[in-house]
């Protein structure tokens, strides 16, 4: 039975979601589930933006199906290729064989290369950055946006609702919750979180490529954001670009500091803990702490992009990093963190050396600084290392 919701008075929602899986792209967990956003447009041409993934094409063509109410569907506009978007391609042309395809000159590439169907020539309208398509009432304009975050990417602009298909941009994890409108739930306490923790791991790499759209879409007016994941915005869409230009921007949204930290038999653990104490008795507020090894990475590098000072606590490990907090600091340098200020401590019971290897792979991020030295554990936490543990909190104080 179709599941539809209605966007405007001739736009309609017609993904699904997906509250079964459990690591979306086989890397990050969605323990409230994902939803996949498409939309049908009632115009005197029928458009369809983007389709779904595979496994909700059953509740898709249910609601494809209601809508239409028997008429032909004219247009199918594809703003990204990523299978969870465009895994229903090939069946929507078998079902509407005389429907258009609507896309870029890469997206007609990677179309070939996921699919072995064939269209006539005709059926394809392949557009360049601000061409038009006159669908009746309503004209669209594609504006491209590469890397954001495949090189394919473009938003769909509806200059008469003043609506933006924004493919991948302003999206979240999270199934949606009978409401399709941001407005219509508690976003800030029950989503914001997860459209952070989406947009640091999914998008976070390309900042610049963001920034890029985020210019483009300054000269326009924006009335509406309808994302291929999580909710519709029609109100305070403010409030979302200003975090998706802080995020892209790579600037904190607070000033506090995140402790995340790696121990085997909780010496480390402990070194982190005091030093925690010692930074609220100086005042900092709102302190995070992770541990490395039960925190899924995805958490911790989406609160990373959210907080100004980061310390970084490791045990040596067979001469090296320990394994969950080399994987961190390598999965957050690929995400292209940068403009923070980071603390390192280090423990070793022989040979205390994952200090350096983790200032060597932090020096690569850009405009970060490492606040004073490296403060030493061998074992455990003695006189001297609580010491140093005060002297470091009162060094992180002073760059607040």
């Amino acid at each position: 039975m179709h599941n539809v919701k209605i966007i405007t008075k001739d736009l309609y929602w017609v993904g699904a979601n997906d509250r079964r899986i459990a690591l979306f792209e086989s890397v990050y967990p969605v323990p409230n589930g994902i939803s996949y956003n498409s939309y049908l447009l009632l115009d005197d041409k029928t458009v369809l933006f983007d389709t779904i993934d595979k496994s909700v094409n059953h509740q898709f063509f249910e609601n494809i199906e209601y809508v239409l109410n028997g008429k032909n569907l004219d247009y199918l506009v594809i703003n990204h290729m990523e299978p969870d978007h465009c895994a229903e391609i090939e069946s929507i042309t078998k079902k509407y064989p005389q429907v258009k395809i609507v896309c870029n000159t890469k997206t007609q590439t990677m179309i070939n290369q996921f699919f072995n169907f064939e269209l006539p020539e005709n059926q394809w309208q392949i557009v360049k950055e601000g061409d038009t398509l006159k669908t009746g009432n309503h004209n669209l304009t594609f504006v491209f946006a590469p890397m954001v975050h495949w090189p394919e990417v473009m938003v769909t602009y509806d200059t008469t609702d003043k609506i933006l298909f924004s493919a991948d941009a302003f999206g979240s994890f999270g199934a949606i919750d009978g409401n399709i409108f941001a407005d219509e739930v508690d976003f800030d306490h029950r989503y914001m979180d997860e459209a952070r923790r989406y947009y640091t791991n999914i998008v976070g790499k390309y900042g610049m490529q963001v920034q890029t759209l985020l210019k483009k879409a300054a000269n326009i007016e924006i009335k509406m954001i309808c994302p291929l994941h999580g909710y519709v915005w029609r109100k305070d869409l403010e409030v979302f670009i200003d975090k998706y230009n802080k995020w892209s921007n790579y600037e904190p949204e607070i000033k506090s500091v995140l402790i995340a930290y790696s121990s085997v038999y909780g010496n480390t653990q402990n070194a982190a803990e005091i030093l925690a104490g010692k930074l609220a008795q100086l005042g900092i507020k709102d302190i995070k702490m992770y541990d490395v090894s039960v925190t899924h990475p995805s958490y911790i590098v989406a609160d990373i992009f959210k907080y100004s000072h980061i310390v970084f606590a490791s045990t040596t490990y067979n001469m090296g990093i320990f394994v969950n907090m080399e994987n961190l600091l390598h999965d957050v340098t690929a995400h292209n963190l940068q403009n923070r200020k980071i603390a390192i401590i280090e423990n070793g019971s022989w040979a205390c050396c994952c200090g350096n290897q983790m200032t060597e792979i932090i020096s690569k991020w850009k405009n970060t600084e490492i606040i004073g030295n490296n403060v030493q554990l061998k074992s455990s936490v003695k006189s001297n290392t609580r010491n140093e543990l005060e002297i470091l909190a009162q060094e992180i104080t002073k760059t607040m």
